[in-house]
């Protein structure tokens, strides 16, 4: 194996390309029109009178839009608002479309994982939040032992708050930070002292959560390697369970609120370069598994061991220790995946209501999985998520021969393989341990739409 140590500059350099995160195969810019509400209520009713549908539970996602101030560097669906009564409508309509969604799929489907997102799911009051809880659990039967969990702005919270969300079943939490340095912070207008982020964590571990995320974002107006080295040292102190680092993706011809960070506050790609490499090295010292791509957890996590026992998956919200499974999506923009299917609702608010008050799903595009996407998604989550990929298994599950149906693919992994990413034996595909820093460029060989336009202006960078 190699060590992480090999980590040159030139690497990072070449590999410092956009590509796919990989939520998905085929990912979400490829989604149609063309597949609607009636494609939708298929993919449903083949999962309700499907024999396994029962033994196999599946994933919610509420989609929660508001949040009171904008953070510049956002590229989330949200709703700017300070009127908080805009979230007891939205409640209205959530539970239309919970029903809509329950007509097709039948009350009661076992659900072993629900992650609340946004925007800011604190944005809605306690009140708000039991009352969509309620809601999901007179519909669906939550699993025992499940993964729960809802994304947090520390500025919206109490310790209060936080014991209300564990009495709602709640039992892991993803604390947005980004950085602790104040000019950072005053340049994508999110301004979050240090010292409320460690007494929330410290109140959320006395409350007994499983698991705390923390997100980083690293490539931010007004960083510099020696500031982002100061917000490490103060993670480490915090200690979360598990660490999301994102690389800031500048694009404000598509993301409007992106237009209020000025160009030259930005980071150089060689400061950022420095900044992930700091990152790796401060948090593997640190005692933090690597799981993969963006993702570090404790060893002791449920993400880490997972990773470990080669049960790792990826959905919408990224890595994930429940199994591979159908994802329920609710709220607006949200995306779902039923069966071979994929599907995302409408982005705007009002096209939201508008239909639901037609008595219509608000599904407005997605697609259903060729048998050639089936192929290759299956050997892309793999890479991503074990970082080994066996032909035979591949082979047995589509029916194909894997060197013949990939042959111009085996050919890019050559190459990688010289450069120590990847190990190509008679068996199947290893990723190195210096190739999990690169997973999502080993991932993108298998690309077939990707390699098809080469158009990556879209995506964040890999690394």
């Amino acid at each position: 194996m190699h060590s992480p140590l090999v980590l040159t500059p030139e690497l990072l350099q070449r590999y410092d390309v956009a590509g796919p995160r990989y939520t998905s195969y085929p990912t979400a810019d490829r989604f149609v029109e063309a597949f609607g509400e009636a494609d939708y209520v298929q993919a449903l009713h083949q999962r309700r009178d499907g024999l396994a549908a029962k033994a196999h539970p599946f994933s919610l996602y509420v989609h929660i839009p508001f949040c009171e101030s904008l953070c510049y560097y956002c590229a989330c669906n949200k709703i700017i608002t300070k009127h908080h009564e805009r979230g007891a409508e939205y409640l209205r309509y959530l539970e239309r479309e919970v029903d809509l969604n329950i007509a097709h799929l039948g009350l009661g489907q076992v659900v072993s994982q629900l992650h609340l997102g946004g925007g800011s799911p604190t944005f809605l009051s306690d009140d708000e939040l039991t009352q969509l809880m309620h809601m999901l659990r007179r519909n669906f039967q939550f699993a025992p032992g499940g993964e729960y969990s809802v994304e947090i702005d520390p500025r919206t919270v109490t310790r209060e708050r936080l014991a209300h969300l564990a009495e709602l079943g709640f039992n892991r939490l993803s604390f947005g930070v980004q950085d602790f340095e104040a000019a950072v912070q005053k340049a994508v207008h999110r301004i979050q002292p240090a010292e409320q982020v460690f007494d929330l964590v410290a109140a959320a571990r006395e409350l007994g959560f499983e698991s705390i995320n923390v997100d980083l974002i690293y490539g931010l107006p007004m960083q510099t390697p020696e500031t982002f080295e100061r917000t490490l040292a103060q993670i480490t102190q915090l200690r979360p369970d598990r660490i999301a680092l994102y690389a800031y993706a500048h694009l404000p011809e598509r993301f409007k609120p992106q237009r209020r960070i000025h160009l030259q506050d930005l980071p150089p790609a060689a400061s950022k370069l420095v900044m992930l490499s700091s990152a790796m090295r401060v948090l593997m010292a640190a005692g933090y598994v690597y799981v993969g791509m963006d993702h570090f957890a404790l060893p002791a996590d449920a993400l880490a061991v997972a990773k470990r026992q080669g049960r790792l998956h990826r959905n919408f919200q990224g890595y994930s220790t429940q199994p591979d499974c159908d994802l329920i999506a609710l709220g607006v923009s949200s995306i779902g995946r039923v069966g071979p299917t994929f599907s995302q609702n409408v982005k705007t608010l009002d096209d939201y209501y508008d239909l639901l008050n037609q008595g219509h799903l608000p599904v407005v595009r997605g697609m259903a999985l060729s048998r050639d996407d089936l192929v290759r998604r299956s050997v892309i989550m793999a890479l991503m998520c074990q970082g080994r990929v066996l032909f035979e298994s591949v082979e047995l599950a589509h029916l194909v021969d894997f060197k013949t149906y990939f042959a111009t693919e085996m050919q890019a992994l050559a190459a990688m393989q010289d450069q120590g990413l990847v190990i190509l034996d008679e068996s199947g595909i290893q990723v190195t341990e210096l190739g999990w820093f690169f997973v999502r460029g080993v991932a993108m060989v298998f690309d077939k739409y990707l390699q098809a336009d080469m158009n990556r202006a879209r995506f964040s960078k890999i690394i």
